[in-house]
């Protein structure tokens, strides 16, 4: 069986889903038979690349909120954060994310993609590090397990862009439009960072399909 999620790195919903769908896994009888793949979703794909902001500050830009309420925002999904035993830092930068799911694609063909973003949600979420610098990408990139070599010549180059692309586009096939999007056995789909029980009766349901 096959779960293919669709999400963004700084995507705090995202982060959460990740954290409940793993639990929810982790559970399921026939884990061993499950195969996850991550695809890309660019929440916002012309932040401009050398912009450098918080969390906060894009909120209060982007939305027009008062700092006092972008704060409050960013307390709500911390609440959510950490009861699933995750860090949360509200002062986290943010930045243009595209070079980011170029590499997490290699992190698939290299067998790693799920090591490979929880080093980048916990590095971006958990320790407010700047994930958008290449530097930063290549030392978590090898820390999940991938090449230096390989990592700079990704940043270096446009490889797998046409991957991205093509995520996107599926994304938008399926009339996705908000992430963390979730679809199992490209038969039944889930939407958002449901509870652990709502991902493990879909892992259930989909399973039960398969006859």
């Amino acid at each position: 069986m096959r779960v293919d999620i669709w999400s963004d790195v700084v995507c705090p919903w995202c982060y959460v889903g990740k954290a409940r769908f793993d639990r929810a896994l982790s559970g399921f009888p026939h884990r061993d038979e499950v195969e996850v793949v991550y695809h890309s979703f660019e929440l916002d794909p012309g932040y401009p690349k050398d912009l450098r902001e918080t969390s906060l500050t894009m909120l209060s830009r982007k939305y027009g909120m008062p700092e006092t309420q972008a704060r409050a925002a960013e307390a709500r999904v911390a609440d959510l954060a950490q009861a699933e035993g995750l860090g949360f830092d509200a002062d986290r930068p943010v930045g243009n994310t595209f070079d980011l799911h170029r590499v997490i694609h290699l992190g698939r063909e290299k067998g790693v993609q799920r090591e490979l973003l929880t080093a980048l949600n916990q590095a971006y979420f958990g320790q407010a590090r700047q994930v958008f610098d290449r530097d930063v990408i290549i030392e978590i990139g090898m820390a999940a397990g991938l090449d230096q070599a390989a990592v700079a010549e990704v940043l270096d180059g446009d490889a797998y862009a046409d991957a991205v692309r093509q995520d996107e586009r599926e994304a938008a096939e399926l009339g996705i439009s908000g992430v963390p999007f979730y679809v199992f056995d490209m038969a039944l789909g889930v939407s958002g960072a449901q509870p652990g029980g709502t991902f493990s009766a879909a892992l259930d349901q989909a399973w039960a399909r398969r006859g």
